[in-house]
């Protein structure tokens, strides 16, 4: 694993913020699968393919294992993190209280324009899913809960739930959570309508139930098409 497809990742203009940017190319290609769970992060071979120097990857890979995503093991140094189903099921009983806490205070502060946002993103979502495109249903899901826990205002939320999604972004490359794509968006139509009407308490339900539910199929392991809800 420690080779595998470290030379697909791209060069960076120096012009860019190094550290940064270093950062976030060694997030997304976690994410995207390009480094693989167990896949050895290698500071001089990292630089080298980004055409970096050592030193902003080494603090990048800092980084990542401060986001979890990353993980120190012997004689091995830092490696991808894996995600298992077990620690997954974990990260959703926290998230099925943290996803129903910004549902309810989203309401109370989002207002008519997170509505129209949500209604966007959910016609986008259920084109994508109609359409069979998996990649892009996936970002609109993630982009549909960011929008909530951002409209809530609750920094701590935010940063808990960001962290959490980090962790189930990284699961999705060996894991599948759900029982389909097209359940992701009844549940989240569910939450928009209960915002639209202003009813917190529905709100909050919702999006506990929407988790929850995810939460079960996960432990039960049963064999779930993708969703990165």
């Amino acid at each position: 694993m420690e080779g595998t497809r470290v030379d697909e990742l791209a060069p960076l203009r120096t012009s860019e913020r190094i550290t940064d940017a270093v950062y976030e190319s060694l997030r997304q290609a976690i994410f995207s699968g390009t480094l693989p769970p167990g896949t050895k992060l290698s500071v001089p071979g990292l630089a080298e393919r980004l055409r970096v120097s050592r030193s902003p990857v080494r603090e990048a890979v800092v980084r990542l294992t401060w986001d979890r995503l990353a993980v120190e093991e012997p004689r091995r140094g830092a490696v991808v993190a894996r995600i298992d189903p077990a620690d997954l099921a974990e990260l959703y009983e926290v998230r099925e209280v943290m996803e129903g806490v910004a549902a309810r205070l989203a309401v109370q502060r989002g207002g008519p324009h997170l509505v129209a946002e949500l209604d966007r993103i959910l016609r986008k979502h259920q084109q994508a899913v109609a359409l069979g495109n998996l990649a892009e249903h996936a970002e609109l899901d993630m982009s549909f809960h960011s929008k909530i826990r951002e409209a809530g205002g609750n920094r701590h939320v935010i940063r808990t739930l960001d962290e959490i999604q980090a962790q189930v972004r990284l699961a999705m490359v060996t894991t599948t959570v759900t029982s389909g794509p097209s359940t992701a968006v009844d549940d989240h139509r569910r939450i928009v309508e209960a915002m639209r009407s202003g009813d917190a308490d529905a709100a909050e339900a919702h999006a506990r139930t929407h988790i929850a539910r995810l939460k079960h199929a996960l432990s039960h392991q049963e064999p779930l098409a993708p969703e990165a809800s």
